[in-house]
């Protein structure tokens, strides 16, 4: 089959991005004997323009639409971004009547109700590097497609259940050739590499495990050094390990790093650490491997909140953790999310005054968390009767302990009017 894969997302909130989920579906679409064309809309300004040269070009037999983001999570001026997928499609309508499947991230949170509102005709929940190459056989051969993993059919429903692999070795990286046509938009573009999927964590608040399961699978790190070693001769410099917990497994981050060490690929990168789960040992190794930046997300300088959050560290934990990273020159985001069940003004006093102790570079403070479906934060939302079981969370919906609202945005501004490295 003919098949068109589209990046809709245009937003890059924190940093440009480079779709390698899509990539890596395109690659395995491509490996199962399919015609593939990726085309990624970040830099677009006339989108529409670029989908109709594209389906002209391809005559695609099915569009593929990749869904990154539903919103940019800021309670106080919440911008939802759906809409711009949605004239995506609509664009794609208007040029051919090839049926659209939707997936990444953001869909998989939101799978039914994304559907619905963005009216295409099919949806893959999960890893779609297994599921759409097999839903596109059977549509192939004009078969029965209930036996989908993860697919949603518009005004159907769900066909089976979502399924994740026990290895990531099954699944394929993105064909570095995928990107060395593209232009690299800044000098310091990072190259996201994902080496874990799955977390277990369970933070309150979390909605990976909608996207990604619940149990950590790895790659074989030699594979991951191999595809570095591949962008790295494109041209790649920077790098973002996009793994929700660099850290876990230990071992094997250590291994990772070492095989980064050994090989000097002349690379610098960045990944997200759990603040509870690493040693002198391991940031050495990261250092040496050419980690310069760390997201640092403790969330809570309160040690009740901490675990009102799920969380298994407490601010000693993250106190040494920061030190461990300051002393081997790698700098830190730190992160804080307030305002959540249990919180008051002196915990969010506690957090403030907790994160400006820290040796962080920048730190990143949201007050009001959005809530997900099927994670602990939405029963509690729904039993203090701030939501409801009809309300539909695809829409911006946050939590805020309703008595902190206003004071909490004046706290938070107070502390920032001085600190040019705090922001919201």
């Amino acid at each position: 089959m003919k098949v068109l894969l589209i990046s809709a997302n245009t937003e890059p909130i924190n940093m440009p991005i480079i779709p390698v989920g899509l990539g890596a579906v395109a690659t395995a679409t491509a490996r199962a004997g399919h015609e593939v064309e990726l085309v990624d809309l970040m830099d677009v300004r006339d989108t529409r323009s670029v989908i109709k040269q594209a389906i002209g070009r391809v005559q695609p037999d099915v569009i593929g639409i990749s869904v990154r983001n539903i919103d940019d999570q800021n309670m106080k001026q919440p911008q939802f971004l759906l809409d711009q997928v949605k004239a995506v499609i609509s664009d794609c309508r208007s040029f051919t009547d090839t049926p659209i499947i939707l997936g990444g991230a953001g869909y998989s949170v939101f799978p039914e109700s994304a559907l619905a509102y963005l009216k295409a005709d099919m949806g893959i929940q999960g890893e779609g590097e297994i599921a759409f190459p097999a839903l596109l056989g059977l549509m192939e051969q004009d078969a029965d497609l209930s036996g989908v993993p993860g697919l949603y059919v518009a005004g159907v429903g769900p066909q089976a259940k979502t399924k994740f692999v026990k290895s990531l070795d099954l699944l394929p990286l993105p064909d570095a050739d995928l990107w060395s046509p593209l232009p690299l938009r800044e000098q310091d573009l990072w190259m996201p590499v994902q080496t874990r999927r799955g977390c277990p964590m369970r933070c309150s608040y979390c909605s990976t495990s909608c996207i990604e399961g619940s149990i950590i699978r790895k790659r074989n790190p030699k594979i991951v050094i191999d595809a570095l070693v591949s962008l790295v001769e494109r041209g790649f410099r920077h790098f973002f390990f996009t793994d929700n917990i660099f850290n876990i497994p230990h071992t094997y981050a250590r291994e990772l790093c070492h095989t980064m060490a050994d090989r000097e690929l002349d690379i610098v990168w960045r990944c997200i650490i759990y603040p509870g789960k690493i040693d002198e040992a391991l940031v050495k190794e990261m250092a040496r491997a050419g980690c310069t930046e760390v997201s640092l997300g403790f969330e809570s300088g309160s040690e009740r909140m901490l675990k009102l959050m799920n969380k298994t560290f407490t601010p000693e934990d993250i106190r040494r953790a920061s030190d461990m990273l300051a002393g081997h020159g790698i700098h830190q985001m730190g992160f804080l999310l307030l305002g959540g069940p249990g919180e008051t003004q002196e915990s969010v006093e506690e957090s403030l005054a907790f994160a400006d102790s820290l040796q962080v570079d920048a730190m990143k403070i949201t007050a009001g968390l959005r809530i997900y479906p099927h994670t602990a934060l939405a029963k509690k939302a729904l039993s203090e009767g701030k939501i409801t079981p009809h309300d539909n969370l695809l829409f911006p919906t946050f939590y805020i302990v309703s008595e902190l609202e206003d004071w909490l945005w004046k706290i938070v501004s107070r502390w920032m009017d001085d600190r040019p490295h705090w922001m919201t």
